[in-house]
């Protein structure tokens, strides 16, 4: 077994034990969007990152319209109690495998049962509303999934892509332990509204594409190609004349993190939002290989000096930066 590594915790309220600030996003494991599913890789990868200490892991029904959970069950299997599950609910699909939000009582009922089915367990640690459905009232939505935490099929609610209003809303008929947005160097529209109403609200931020989409690996190159398959080949991140904009910026970054600390980028962009408030990292991985760095983000801090240069290196590369919003799913 591997040497644990992931030192650092925090607490989402509700649940029994803390988990470490670092989580293991599974949407790329899906195989929808990233080019197809690697299921002994996929296995691996989620078994290795329980032995290096990681704690928490994030799924959805929509990644890979079952497959992720699926593949979280089995390799869970005797494992379940070391970990805290977080799924999602509230996005529908048909045949055509195009997703649409829907958050109606009786999807919710489905969608837990199928939930706990795939991933093999009788309760959901963390319970997330994946996007808000404006055809359903917030506050049904909430009530139906606070009934599930008084059932004991859920533990704690948390919200992903919300607004204030959204939030507010739900936390008038439901309690509140968690909010899931975008969130990178790249992408932090949140630190507006978001990350002070987290403080506010004692609620933890589960930040999604940390390392944005792989961009922050430091691997991709001007060459770098993206199939129709691939979620990447519509982010505008990813084109002309944008994509040159961001690789500079990555560039210089990496040279930030090695002679200011000895670190690879990707360690930097991990530590950068662990050091922004009650965040947990979701690193998305596909193989064991892509999560053998969770140590090197841990046990160091980012200065207000380093800040401030990693701004100035975004400010000055990034003339035409652009957010995550082409990820939003249609309502119904």
């Amino acid at each position: 077994m591997t040497q644990a590594s992931v030192t650092e915790t925090t607490t989402i309220r509700g649940l029994k034990h803390p988990v470490s600030r670092i989580a293991l996003g599974t949407w790329a494991i899906g195989g929808w969007m990233w080019g197809g599913p690697d299921d002994k890789n996929a296995i691996a990868t989620i078994q290795e990152a329980v032995d290096l200490g990681i704690t928490l892991i994030d799924t959805a029904p929509v990644y890979g319209f079952g497959h992720s959970e699926e593949i979280v069950g089995q390799a869970l299997a005797g494992r379940r109690e070391k970990v805290a599950i977080a799924t999602k609910v509230g996005l529908d699909w048909k045949e055509d495998h195009k997703p649409f939000r829907n958050t109606s009582p009786a999807r919710i009922r489905k969608e837990i049962e199928d939930s706990l089915r795939r991933l093999r367990t009788d309760y959901i640690d963390l319970y997330q509303v994946h996007w808000p459905d404006s055809a359903v009232p917030m506050e049904e939505t909430a009530r139906t999934l606070e009934d599930l935490v008084k059932e004991g099929k859920v533990l704690a609610l948390g919200v992903s892509n919300f607004t204030i209003a959204e939030m507010d809303a739900f936390r008038s008929a439901a309690s509140l332990s968690a909010v899931q947005p975008p969130y990178n160097l790249f992408e932090r529209d949140m630190e507006r509204d978001i990350l002070p109403y987290a403080r506010q609200h004692d609620l933890t931020i589960l930040a999604y594409g940390p390392l944005c989409r792989g961009l922050l690996s430091g691997k991709m190159t001007a060459e770098t190609k993206f199939g129709s398959d691939d979620l990447r080949s519509a982010d505008p991140k990813f084109q002309s004349p944008r994509f040159a904009q961001y690789l500079e910026a990555v560039r210089q970054l990496q040279d930030f993190a090695r002679e200011k600390h000895g670190k690879s980028l990707l360690a930097l962009a991990i530590r950068w939002v662990l050091d922004q408030g009650p965040t947990i990292a979701l690193w998305g991985a596909r193989r064991p290989d892509q999560i053998a760095a969770v140590a090197d983000a841990m046990g160091w801090h980012l200065s207000a000096d380093d800040l401030r240069e990693i701004d100035t290196i975004l400010k000055t590369c990034i003339t035409d930066p652009v957010g995550p919003e082409f990820m939003a799913p249609p309502g119904r």
